[in-house]
């Protein structure tokens, strides 16, 4: 298939990307480099050995959009891009709900007027709000979201699951994913945030390689083995090939749209998580205990059994893995891919 990858130049699609490529498929990347740097696709480019065709604009742009799909074959669509950082969507909510849905809609207008009907949409646990029972599951009906970010990726669920129920032809896989980690094991890709990081594997590495003090671990009073938080945290290699599974699998599905948990099915905690990557270093890391932060769950992980069966995924990297690769990626970048 020809897959048009949005975001692809990103953190999580450019792993895709390479997952793709190494699958015998075709891409095209759209991107507007917001949040990532064009230097990356000459990496692309260079680890998988293939071109990679990239259109530099804004999906909100449906004019743009509509001329993309007249010039480019495309079979498929993988849908990365969009606003995804918590705290500033609390504070810039209608930028994000500007930016996450009226991509989407340009994206499948698009695709509608051009006989597309194959959609892979990077969603998020967050779907699954404050009251799902752990292990989380997909037949839980009553999505929330307490911030505007996850709320986004609640609504383009409910756009293109009813799109998908009244359009012919239409398969569209909900990847519901928790924490990617690690990066491409040679080290030339990997998580490049802007400003400070939000996530916690990142923050780790920014201290390992001296760009941070120390890391603030948020409250260890949870009720949990050893008081911190506990996350299903993902390897990016493996939710890269999680989303190449979904796209080949969307023909057989008997459903116009369906979701998929993608994670391990256990919890890490966060010291865990940092005795992991001092192993990686070989050396302690600095770090102090704050307060809780607000909204914090003391710990959810996925139960991933439909991907297990229905899509033959398995994450098969450990949480070593994820440091390790993860160490290999920053201390080669130490300031992340270099500017164009």
């Amino acid at each position: 298939m020809r897959v048009l990858v949005s975001g692809g130049a990103g953190y999580i699609g450019s792993h895709t990307v390479l997952a793709l490529v190494a699958a015998g498929h075709d891409v095209v990347v759209v991107d507007d480099f917001s949040n990532s740097k064009p230097t990356v696709i000459g990496r692309l480019e260079s680890l998988s050995g293939a071109h990679v065709p990239v259109h530099s604009f804004d999906l909100t742009d449906a004019d743009k959009t509509e001329r993309l799909f007249a010039h480019e074959q495309i079979d498929a669509v993988i849908h990365f891009a969009g606003f995804k950082a918590v705290g500033e969507s609390v504070t810039r909510p209608l930028a994000y709900y500007r930016n996450n849905l009226e991509s989407t809609f340009s994206l499948v207008d698009a695709m509608n007027r051009h006989g597309v009907t194959r959609f892979v949409f990077s969603s998020s646990a967050t779907v699954y709000g404050e009251k799902a029972p752990v292990p989380y599951r997909e037949d839980y009906e009553n999505l929330s979201s307490s911030s505007p970010y996850g709320q986004t990726k609640v609504m383009v669920e409910r756009v293109l699951s009813d799109v998908a129920h009244i359009s012919e032809g239409w398969k569209v896989a909900l990847l519901r994913y928790f924490n990617p980690v690690g990066a491409h094991p040679s080290g030339r890709i990997g998580e490049d945030p802007q400003g400070v990081p939000n996530n916690l594997m990142p923050f780790i590495a920014q201290v390992a390689v001296g760009r941070r003090e120390r890391l603030t671990v948020f409250g260890d009073d949870y009720p949990t083995a050893d008081g911190t938080c506990e996350r299903d945290y993902l390897h990016v290699e493996d939710l890269a090939a999680g989303h190449v599974a979904a796209l080949e699998h969307l023909d057989d599905m008997a459903e116009p749209a369906r979701a998929f948990n993608l994670g391990t099915g256990t919890g890490t905690s966060v010291l865990e998580l940092l005795r992991a990557f001092e192993r990686a270093v070989g050396r302690e890391l600095p770090y102090e205990v704050g307060p809780r932060r607000a909204g914090d769950l003391p710990a959810f992980w996925a139960d991933p059994t439909r991907a297990n069966t229905e899509l033959g995924w398995h994450a098969t990297r450990t949480i070593d893995d994820m440091c390790a690769d993860t160490w290999r990626w920053q201390s080669a970048n130490p300031h992340g891919f270099p500017d164009a």
